[in-house]
């Protein structure tokens, strides 16, 4: 009776798994998995010799049994939370945006001259972009591009001139409009100025200069990286075995060179003495935990650091609101933020502190949310053009302001 016990009991798992109802969870779905490989195991298995097959019928039920039970949920880690603040009206949002939204961009044949790179190549990626129209009367918003190095009275004969030769400025005061500007616009008193500054959205660079961007309606560009996003791909999951350093910075990265002699003596840190080539930066990134950034440096890198792992630790004397993707990303979920009054002392005190399952978390939610800092030649989906596109797209609702006579 027992010899066919081993088919038999092929036969019973085939019936289960046949039984599987439609549209279960992922645990059904991944015992059924586990029914699928034992029974192609058993089927394919050379017949055991025949003093082997007189076995006591509990064996084969502690087998069944040890086949339904599914997998520990402490197996594997937890993956990281989505890295946004609304996962659910982010996505169905962004789904909205690139079905609708329309860009009017004026004098688009022109050729500007910007001073940061990620400027460029949003202003590359939008003109080859869907998002752009010909039909002024279809646009939710309208851009408005000039030279990076444009004096202020330049720029305001920019709005000067189409606030006289078109329409579409005078209907919002500029309010859906906006434009790219890594100084900002300063506070002067023309008319057209002001009205630049205080009604339409400004693109800044991150960080911003001190007094050039109005947290409510402006946003910060990411930083295009040293690392082309092809060459950087994030890593699946950061690894959970010691990182060859606590902490990264790339020359440049910290300001202050108190602090970074403070911790250029500490073996857990390494501060870059020179520039160093693409490989050496990766190779840098990919091997620590976190990666330094002195708020007002070269942040550059800090997308680099995230598709790499490496959390950035952003070193700051006062709060920052001109994070790039603020308004979209849990920033508090990938990065840390010191304050600068505590000196070296003070950044070591606080990585040390953190517990490995945080440090982890942090990690896998920065390669996550990697993808939404890269710029690519070729705009793809979710990158930092899109993303910016999105940003701009939440703010097209606009307010018209009350007029004031100028004189």
């Amino acid at each position: 009776m027992l010899v066919n016990a081993p088919r038999r009991l092929s036969l019973v798992l085939s019936d289960l798994t046949k039984r599987q109802p439609p549209g279960t969870s992922s645990d059904s779905f991944s015992i059924n998995f586990q029914l699928r490989s034992q029974r192609k195991l058993l089927n394919l298995s050379p017949p055991p010799p025949a003093k082997m097959l007189v076995a006591d019928p509990s064996f084969l039920l502690l087998l069944l049994f040890s086949l339904l039970t599914p997998p520990s949920v402490h197996s594997t880690p937890p993956p990281p939370s989505p890295p946004y603040l609304s996962p659910a009206i982010f996505a169905a949002d962004y789904d909205d945006m690139v079905g609708n939204f329309r860009i009017f961009v004026y004098d688009a044949r022109r050729t500007y001259k910007f001073k940061s790179e990620a400027e460029s190549l949003f202003l590359a990626s939008l003109l080859g972009s869907p998002f752009v129209t010909e039909k002024p009367s279809e646009a939710h918003l309208f851009f408005v591009p000039f030279d990076g190095d444009l004096s202020e009275r330049s720029v305001a004969r920019v709005v000067r001139d189409l606030r006289a030769d078109l329409p579409y400025w005078n209907r919002t005061l500029g309010a859906d409009h906006f434009y790219a500007s890594c100084d900002g616009i300063g506070s002067g008193s023309d008319r057209n100025l002001v009205e630049l500054k205080k009604n339409s959205v400004q693109m800044s660079c991150f960080p911003a200069s001190d007094g050039g961007f109005v947290p409510h309606k402006d946003l910060a560009l990411p930083p295009a990286g040293i690392i082309p996003a092809g060459e950087g791909e994030p890593r699946a999951s950061p690894s959970n075995g010691p990182a060859e350093h606590l902490a990264y910075a790339r020359l440049g990265a910290i300001k202050d060179p108190g602090l970074a002699h403070g911790l250029t003596g500490d073996p857990d840190f390494l501060i870059e003495p020179e520039p160093s080539d693409r490989e050496t930066v990766a190779r840098r990134l990919a091997t620590s935990e976190f990666c330094l950034f002195d708020y007002g440096g070269d942040v550059s890198g800090i997308g680099d650091a995230m598709r790499f792992g490496c959390v950035p630790v952003v070193i700051t004397d006062r709060p920052i609101q001109d994070l790039p993707l603020i308004d979209v990303l849990r920033w508090q979920e990938m990065a840390v933020f010191v304050g600068s009054g505590g000196g070296a002392e003070g950044v070591k005190r606080t990585l040390r502190g953190l517990t490995r399952e945080r440090v982890e978390r942090m990690r896998g939610s920065c390669v996550a949310a990697s993808r939404h800092l890269a710029w690519n030649q070729s705009p793809q989906p979710l990158d930092a053009f899109h993303m910016v596109v999105y940003q701009l797209w939440l703010r097209r609702h606009t307010i018209r302001y009350a007029q004031r006579e100028w004189t």
